[in-house]
């Protein structure tokens, strides 16, 4: 035989006894020997670490059925995130950019004394290992070995006890003798008599899509793990919480599942065609390489989102990623009729802020910014809800064209405040640019550069909306489709707007195509800021407390309210008994007390909270939810900030927000059970 082939012996059978078995037919093996059955794997590589993980039991049968000897057949895998081609035995990943990785159809596996998991035995040895399993079955003869092309061998001393060894030496009967060699494997046949958690398959409806855009830097948490890593880990939460909150529905077929999506800027804006990374790096000083190359990685990111060449980048690029994102998946679920949402991670809800607050509706999404083109002075101002100015523009005989070469002098001279001066200079820079850029409209699956060759650094321009949130002036562009809610995680939008100089959100401010907004930090998180307090600053609003998705509060901060509520108990009752004393001997007597509504008390009216609104960038609801610190977190906040800031990906109780924003808006509740 061929010295890449595994050889098979039988102890004590003669070669002729095996030759005459092989030529036996599949119908005359006795009834005592079944075949065994396959399971296809992955193979995941990850440092020095490989790792072989099962696919679902319904991936697994899809590949089994697709496994016809030289047909190219490929088969979508994982929700279809993955295209496994069978003959080649590889998967592709189909929404973002993965090396190939190899798949196997598994049916022997062998583990060692230090090894945690079992490891699939590639199929020409497993081929192997099944025939001489079946021989052995067959005519109950053991002691079989299997010597492979590695110089080592797998002896089969019964059904329940096979074992490889790396021979040293050999003994007179053949047998390796243990004194001579290394600690043997255990092999096992069939997936099911290995310990392995296979997953539980994905139910093929998707009900909502959301796109997650990570911060800044190419690592998204402690572990140093990229995007995908998280939203994977993050859609699996998903998936199990799905599982025990929405077990009926989803066995009554309501529920299917929420697909997440990784969106990636940051190989874009690091990669060749910006060369930001070659010319930070020319004036990078040598000392302290490792913490000067992570500043560069990461904390510069906040540095180039200012600067208006590479927030056109980074935009740029969370757009385009989204949209192709957005196409692909309907190209792969053209059943999907449901609802898209964004979510976005430090920096990354600053984009999406940035970018949804420059959405257009209607006949303005076709293309280029956004040109106010009205008749007359009277209609531009109205537009600009600045009508009360129209007669002091006409005593100047100002008309359209005239004030578009207005100056700010020119404007503060006929007594216009500073508000009303910024959105009439807005104006007229549109109207002065409208003929170079007013149609300009590139479609995202065209858009391959994104280093502008024009540069726009002479002078970064702040551009002031009619509810006056600035960002940096560039062109910002269309998505593909109207969000129905946008989460944001650990976020400084607050932060960035108040840096800006916005001291106030108008309360009647709403996104132009997104109607729900979620701000949700960890209390400990130092990259985060509410955005309530600017909205309604007449009350101080405390955060919505987020539910732990097991039910109730964390147990040290329900010790923590009952202390609290104990201590002002007693303080009433000791205040309350006093003024009871006092009142008695200096109140009158009356005749009854007066008549209660039925259902109502004057404790009632006095503990029921005024109804505040929060504005409309969540029409009209709460916007900011606060998480639960952990009882280890809250010993030393300062030790877990970091840690508080990358938490999201891995939050249950996040998810869970999100699932049950998704699903009411679905009309289908949370299980009673698990509220």
């Amino acid at each position: 035989q061929s010295t890449n082939t595994p050889h098979i012996v039988l102890h004590g059978a003669s070669p002729s006894s095996t030759s005459s078995f092989e030529m036996l037919g599949v119908e005359s093996v006795p009834a005592s020997y079944q075949e065994v059955q396959p399971h296809w794997f992955f193979c995941r590589r990850a440092d020095d670490d490989t790792s072989w993980l099962p696919f679902s039991r319904e991936d697994s049968d899809k590949l089994e059925n697709a496994c016809y000897p030289g047909k190219h057949v490929v088969v979508a895998v994982d929700g279809e995130r993955y295209d496994v081609h069978v003959k080649e035995r590889k998967r592709y990943a189909v929404y973002w950019e993965q090396g190939p990785t190899e798949v196997r159809r598994c049916t022997w596996f062998y583990k060692g004394d230090k090894d945690t998991r079992f490891m699939p035995y590639p199929e020409d040895i497993s081929k192997s290992l099944e025939e001489a399993y079946m021989i052995a079955v067959t005519l109950d003869e053991w002691k079989t070995k299997l010597e492979l092309p590695n110089g080592e061998t797998i002896i089969l001393h019964n059904p329940k006890l096979i074992m490889q060894y790396q021979c040293i030496g050999l003994q007179e009967e053949g047998v390796p003798s243990p004194s001579w060699q290394t600690q043997p494997r255990t092999v096992k046949r069939g997936v099911n008599n290995i310990s392995v958690e296979i997953p539980a398959g994905e139910p093929e409806k998707v009900d909502h899509l959301v796109f997650m855009v990570h911060g800044i830097g190419p690592a998204c948490d402690l572990r140093f793990r990229s995007i995908i890593q998280c939203v994977n880990d993050f859609r699996s939460a998903s998936m199990s919480l799905l599982a025990s909150h929405y077990k009926h529905a989803q066995q009554d077929g309501q529920v299917g599942r929420v697909e997440f999506l990784p969106v990636n800027w940051h190989s874009a804006l690091h990669g060749d065609a910006t060369g930001v990374d070659e010319n930070i790096q020319r004036i990078t000083l040598p000392s302290i390489s490792r913490l000067r190359h992570f500043t560069n990685d990461t904390l510069l990111d906040l540095f180039f989102y200012n600067s208006p060449t590479y927030c056109q980048t980074i935009v740029d690029t969370v757009a385009s990623e989204i949209n192709m994102l957005h196409t692909l998946f309907k190209q792969r679920h053209s059943e999907f009729n449901g609802a898209v949402s964004v979510v976005g991670h430090s920096l990354g809800s600053l984009i999406l802020f940035d970018m949804l607050t420059n959405q257009r509706t209607g006949s303005e999404a076709r293309g280029g910014p956004l040109i106010l083109n009205c008749d007359t002075l009277q209609q531009t101002l109205t537009r600009l809800g600045l009508q009360q100015y129209l007669d002091t523009l006409q005593a100047e005989n100002l008309d359209l064209e005239s004030l578009a070469l207005c100056q700010d002098g020119d404007l503060k001279d006929l007594g216009i405040p500073l508000g009303p001066r910024l959105k009439i200079l807005n104006y007229a820079k549109k109207k002065l640019n409208s003929d170079h850029d007013g149609n300009q409209s590139s479609g995202f699956m065209q858009r391959s550069q994104f280093h502008r060759a024009q540069s726009v650094t002479s002078a970064v321009d702040y551009e002031y909306f009619d509810v006056g949130i600035g960002q940096v002036s560039i062109d910002y562009p269309q998505l593909a489709f109207h969000p129905q809610t946008f989460f944001a995680f650990g976020s400084p939008i607050g932060m960035f707007l108040t840096v800006r100089g916005l001291k106030h959100i108008d309360p009647n401010y709403t996104f132009p195509t997104c109607k729900s907004f979620y701000n949700i930090y960890h209390p400990y998180d130092p990259v985060a800021y509410r955005i309530e307090p600017m909205i309604v600053t007449e009350v101080d609003l405390e955060p919505m407390l987020i539910p732990h998705h097991k039910g109730r509060k964390r147990m040290h901060l329900e010790l923590k309210d009952s202390l609290t509520r104990m201590s002002m108990d007693l303080k009433n009752n000791v205040l309350g008994s006093l003024r009871t004393a006092w009142q008695s001997f200096s109140r009158l007597p009356v005749a009854a007390l007066p008549p209660v509504d039925e259902g109502d008390t004057s404790i009632e009216r006095d503990l029921q909270e005024p109804e505040i609104k929060v504005g409309m960038l969540n029409g009209g609801r709460r916007i900011d939810y606060v998480l639960q610190e952990k009882p280890i977190e809250s010993f030393n906040e300062y030790l877990f900030a970091i840690q508080s800031h990358l938490c999201y990906w891995e939050s249950e109780d996040t998810a869970l927000l999100l699932l049950k924003e998704i699903y009411d808006k679905l009309g289908i509740p949370i299980e009673q059970s698990q509220q």
